[in-house]
């Protein structure tokens, strides 16, 4: 149930920073957290479509971007966080950690 005044609108999503190899879409400076939050489903084998990821369990969509709803049944955005190639690394970081 949405929080009083939540809406999903009809916004874009934006573009996003990334690249692809074959059929696999790779954002390069965020990341998503792997639940919706909608139900707590993983989002890790959720299908992209453009920058939108779709909870294969509902159908939520969150911009991968910055991980606000697009689409319910969801009404509350996935959490991004910041990533960066370190020495050919791959480093996310959680500010909740801090």
């Amino acid at each position: 149930m949405p929080h009083s005044g939540s809406r999903v609108s009809s916004r874009r999503c934006g573009t996003a920073n990334s690249t692809r190899s074959g059929n696999a879409k790779y954002l390069i400076n965020r990341a998503i957290e792997d639940v919706c939050t909608h139900d707590y489903a993983p989002l890790a084998d959720a299908k992209l479509d453009g920058d939108e990821i779709i909870c294969p369990r509902h159908g939520a969509r969150f911009c991968i971007r910055t991980g606000a709803v697009m689409a319910p049944p969801a009404y509350e955005p996935v959490p991004t966080f910041p990533v960066r190639i370190h020495e050919g690394r791959v480093q996310v970081r959680d500010a909740r950690w801090d």
